[in-house]
């Protein structure tokens, strides 16, 4: 099976790097920091940030021309950071937040496309949140950009439709990663990113168009949703909120 992952350096990338590694593999590893795992199968290391989009695509065509048209390529760099939507100096951050977790994710999955859907075949999934599905008080800047991802990849999957691609969106709840262990606050359901990364791949590899990780996050997630504004809003402005100077 030939696999792209992005943000494979740490926490959830690094836990599916480890699973889907095996002595048939071909694994294409794509991150800012260096990669340091010892893995089963042939693993091909990439060294870029996602918003470089030059160099994600010099990426993709040395994997695609060395390997192949990937099986399935899992975009999931992302950075977190609390926010305040009264304090001006915070659209730098909502910035960053929707260049690497929107813009960066589209780039990923745009790198692969031409030659999986020229192929007929292979999954593209991205790495979304059960944050992108209401917006969370001290946290603007990465629910906007989850949504944002979560609907970018809706829109792929209507264009690839018919293609033999399949585009999987991943709604993890809390998962025990660096981008986490800032938070000062009880997290309900928390999974360690080797528990996650099973769950993550069963999803994928049954061509889920939407799925919430655990199942647990998964009913809480369909709570959100219908709770009518009034109530959300309440409730919402009361919930801890993600430390602003804790950027991952």
């Amino acid at each position: 099976m030939r696999v792209v992952i992005t943000g494979a350096s740490s926490g959830i990338g690094a836990a599916l790097a480890r699973h889907y590694a095996s002595e048939d593999s071909v694994l294409g590893l794509i991150a800012r920091r260096p990669t340091d795992q010892a893995l089963a199968g042939k693993v091909t290391h990439y060294l870029v940030d996602v918003t470089d989009e030059p160099a994600l695509a010099a990426a993709a065509e040395d994997f695609i021309g060395r390997f192949g048209a990937p099986d399935l390529v899992i975009a999931n760099a992302g950075v977190s950071t609390g926010t305040s939507g009264e304090d001006i100096a915070d659209i730098a951050k909502l910035k960053h937040l929707l260049d690497v977790n929107v813009a960066g994710l589209a780039a990923t999955l745009a790198a692969f496309a031409p030659a999986m859907r020229q192929a007929g075949r292979g999954t593209l999934a991205g790495i979304a949140s059960v944050a992108g599905f209401r917006g969370l008080a001290g946290n603007g800047a990465y629910s906007g950009s989850k949504a944002a991802a979560r609907i970018w990849m809706e829109s792929l999957r209507t264009e690839l439709y018919g293609s033999g691609v399949s585009v999987v969106c991943i709604c993890p709840g809390y998962i025990d990663t660096p981008m986490t262990r800032v938070n000062r606050f009880r997290m309900p359901f928390l999974l360690s990113a080797d528990a996650a990364a099973p769950r993550i791949a069963r999803a994928i590899a049954a061509r889920r168009r939407l799925a919430v990780i655990p199942w647990q996050m998964a009913l809480v997630s369909v709570l959100l949703r219908a709770m009518p504004g009034w109530l959300y809003d309440r409730f919402a402005s009361r919930a801890p909120r993600k430390p602003r100077d804790a950027a991952i």
